[in-house]
Order: C-alpha cells, then sequence, then structure tokens
C-alpha cells in the first residue's frame, strides 16, 4: 500500500507531432562533438510548481489542463521533432552514435498524484526527497536513449498544486535548448487556453525557432566515430553519496552588495554579479571541508559557447554548446586572499575562455572523442555552478500563473553540485541549490560570511 507521500502514477501515454506522416521531419538528426561528450551523463530534470487557480478543487481542472497540455506539447514538437526519436549505434568498424527521428513511439507523457501541499513542498529547510519522483527516468543516462524516451513529461498533481517536470536527454540539449523547448511550450499552450484549437493540428509559430542542424567545424561529420567496440567502454553508473539538497535565495541587492566588494577589493570594475556570488560558494564550501593547504582546489562554470566560436552560433541553436571551465589554486591560497581575490580568478577563466580556446577544446575532441564519466573531472575539493540565472524559467505559466518555484531530480548532483536559479521576484536575484553532504552542510549553515548575504525566501503564495 501506498503511503501519502508518495507518488502514484496513474496514467501514461506517448505524444508525436500531429502530422499525416513523416515526410515533414528529416529521418535523422546527427550529434556534435560536444552531443557525443555527454553520453554517459544523465538526462537533463527541471521542473515547475504551480499552485492550483482557486477554486483548486473544481473536478474538471485537472482534466482540462491535462489534455490542453498534450496538444500543445504535440504542436511543441513539429518544432522539437529531434525529441521524439530514438538514439541508434552504427555497426563496426564505424561506431557512431545519431538520432533516429521516425522509428519511436515518440515523447512519453505521464500523469501522477501526491498527496501533499505546496507548502510540504517548499516550506522545509531542505528539498524533500519526494521531488526526485517528479520525474521519469530516474538515474537513467544518456545512452539509455536507445530504448527510452529521449523526452518524458511528468505532470504530478499535488493537493493544491501541480508539478510539471521533464527529462530530457542532455546529448540533445543543454540548459540553453532546454529552457527554449520549455519557454516554446508555454507559449504555444496560450492560445490552447480559449480551445483555439486546429484540430487538425497546423503548425503554430514560435517566436523563437529552433535550429536544428549541428554544428560541425568545417570539413568535419556528420557522423562522428567513436574509439569504442562496445559501449560498456565508456558507460558509468555513479550513484551520488547522501546528500542534503537545500535553496538558498540570494536578493538583488544582497548580490550587488557581493559585486561592489569583489570589484573594490580586486581594483577593478570588470567582475560580474554571477562570477563574485560564485567565489563567495567557492570560498564558504571550501573553508567548510576544511581541507589541508596544499590541497588544489576549483571551481568550475558553465560556459556557453554560442558566442564564442566563429562565426557565431544563434540562442536558437538546438544542441549541446556548453563547457565547462575552472578556476584551480590551493586551498591555503584561497582562503588566504580575500573575496575579490578568489572572483578575479573566476573572471580571468571566462575572459580567457575565446574562440581561440574553444576551437583547441574542439579540435581535442575530433582527434580523440570521448565520452565524460561522471565524477570524472570533479573531485571532493571541487565545486560546478551549472545552470544559469538567465534562463527564463519564470515566464512559463500554462494558465496557472506565476510557478512558485523550480525543482531538479536525481540527475547530476554530487557533494558540491550548486544549481543556478532566476528569483522568483526576478530583478537580478538568484537562488542556488546546493548539494553537500550532510555534515559538510551543516557547517556552510554556521558560515557567517556565507549565512550573512543569504536573504530570507521570497512569499509563493503571493
Amino acid at each position: 500500500m501506498n503511503s501519502p507521500s508518495t507518488v502514484r502514477r496513474i496514467s501514461e501515454c506517448f505524444i508525436k507531432p500531429p502530422i499525416p506522416s513523416n515526410d515533414s521531419i528529416p529521418a535523422i538528426c546527427y550529434l556534435s562533438p560536444w552531443d557525443i561528450f555527454m553520453l554517459s551523463s544523465h538526462y537533463i530534470q527541471k521542473g515547475l510548481l504551480f499552485l492550483k487557480p482557486s477554486p483548486h478543487n473544481h473536478p474538471l481542472f485537472i482534466d482540462s489542463l491535462l489534455n490542453r497540455l498534450k496538444r500543445s506539447l504535440s504542436l511543441t514538437l513539429l518544432h522539437f521533432y529531434p525529441l521524439t526519436g530514438r538514439l541508434v549505434t552504427t555497426p563496426l568498424p564505424s561506431y557512431s552514435v545519431f538520432v533516429d527521428c521516425h522509428n519511436s513511439d515518440g515523447a512519453r507523457f505521464i500523469y501522477a498524484t501526491l498527496d501533499m501541499t505546496v507548502s510540504q513542498i517548499l516550506s522545509p529547510v531542505d528539498v524533500p526527497s519526494v521531488t526526485q519522483s517528479f520525474f521519469d527516468h530516474d538515474r537513467a543516462v544518456n545512452h539509455d536513449g536507445h530504448t527510452l524516451p529521449l523526452l518524458s513529461v511528468q505532470v504530478t498533481e499535488l493537493i493544491d498544486g501541480v508539478f510539471i517536470g521533464c527529462s530530457m536527454n542532455h546529448c540533445l540539449a543543454d540548459g540553453t535548448s532546454y529552457w527554449k523547448f520549455f519557454n516554446a511550450w508555454s507559449e504555444i499552450f496560450r492560445p490552447l487556453e480559449g480551445e483555439k484549437f486546429d484540430s487538425d493540428g497546423v503548425c503554430i509559430p514560435i517566436s523563437q525557432p529552433p535550429i536544428h542542424n549541428r554544428w560541425f567545424p568545417e570539413g568535419v561529420g556528420p557522423l562522428i566515430k567513436l574509439p569504442y567496440k562496445h559501449h560498456d567502454e565508456f558507460i558509468g553508473r555513479l550513484e551520488a553519496p547522501p546528500l542534503r539538497e537545500r535553496i538558498f535565495h540570494f536578493t538583488a541587492e544582497s548580490i550587488a552588495k557581493l559585486k561592489a566588494k569583489a570589484n573594490r577589493e580586486s581594483n577593478t570594475t570588470n567582475i560580474s554579479s554571477f562570477q563574485s556570488l560564485s567565489a563567495l560558494v567557492w570560498k564558504c564550501i571550501t573553508r567548510a571541508r576544511s581541507p589541508p593547504r596544499d590541497q588544489r582546489t576549483s571551481c568550475w562554470l558553465a560556459a556557453n559557447n554560442r558566442s564564442r566560436i566563429q562565426p557565431p552560433l544563434p540562442e536558437e541553436y538546438f544542441g549541446n554548446c556548453v563547457h565547462a571551465l575552472a578556476a584551480e589554486t590551493t586551498s591555503g591560497e584561497l582562503l588566504e586572499h580575500d573575496l575579490g581575490w578568489a572572483a578575479w580568478k573566476l573572471h580571468a577563466a571566462v575572459a580567457n575562455h575565446d574562440s581561440k580556446a574553444v576551437d583547441e577544446l574542439v579540435n581535442k575532441l575530433l582527434e580523440s572523442p570521448i565520452v565524460v564519466q561522471p565524477g570524472q573531472f570533479f573531485d571532493l575539493y571541487s565545486v560546478l555552478m551549472g545552470s544559469s540565472p538567465r534562463f527564463n524559467m519564470y515566464a512559463n505559466e500554462f494558465g496557472m500563473g506565476k510557478a512558485v518555484g523550480v525543482r531538479s531530480g536525481y540527475a547530476n548532483k554530487f557533494d558540491g553540485k550548486v544549481t543556478s536559479y532566476p528569483g522568483r521576484e526576478g530583478g537580478g536575484s538568484i537562488d542556488l541549490e546546493m548539494c553537500l553532504s550532510p555534515v559538510l552542510m551543516t557547517a556552510l549553515e554556521s558560515d557567517e560570511e556565507f549565512m550573512n548575504s543569504v536573504s530570507p525566501g521570497t512569499c509563493w503564495t503571493s
């Protein structure tokens, strides 16, 4: 018998674009070196929590919402057709992976229920572990997209709320692409609120249509030959250790103070708000870890390469175009210097990641294609700042008003993983989802420098 705090799956189906044949959709979507790089990582798992419109106990509300979500998702997949496919590996000797856009059931759509309230999800100090059940494809790696859907949507009905979570294959999309898809789905949903829907499935235009032509250096592609004979050679399934997960809120004013302090201490005006915040996180987590002075420590930032490629790629490029860059020093140096020193190291790492650096990275991947292993680059003394507060998360309303929170699943989490979201009130505020060992989280909560910059959360019931 299920407990009240257990997510129960009620139904599931598969969604495809509403077209009479496959003629309108290319048969194959090729994968770039950056896409291939992600084969052993987890799916992207992010979602939005909404309050039900009042009165939230209307018996027809959820049925109407599910129907409109399915309709709009089907129309959205006309624009994002690779998400309806499956991965395919060519046989030896040319071991390569691509997306078959035709021979699949489509994207999965799940309806589930949970006898908990929005307050029970948002109010506890730590993010409740039940939120991991808001997502399909738990612990799946991207290579599993040979048999699993490349996109799975789960709509979980709470007592007074609704959570919409997507699990998207990371070989198909990075964070920029993921939220472009979410934004397009919400944009298409709006005309359906008044049931102004063309039953023949005519394509509804969107403001930022995705670009699916995969980027390759001139003379390269479209199939990247991998130096493997079997996927067991490059697939790892690393289990995360026990972690506490907590959301820390930083107002625009608090971040502005950090930025001013970092720039003043470094005698510059070039350090950004996010670099200042990341430096604070790096310093405070390192102090909480109490490592030896000579222990090397790194802070990794996810860098969008679209604007760094020459010629630049538009933001609408759908695929992976991101690379993790790092600032590194010893624990002793980091803790003996001020915030500005650490922030300047991060600024220099970003500034040095120019078109030449991107070209060198791509050339290395082409010379020796690799698949990154979970935990390969991130050790016990690293901090990884993932996602971005620039992503337009709170614009997605689906007829329920502004979401009250963003949450993620189990995917790609480890001790020292920090995921950044825009604050709900906007204006430059930022929420940080921090995953740390229980002992380390307790130590961070006692760090005065860190907690003095943290602000109380915004009123989500407004």
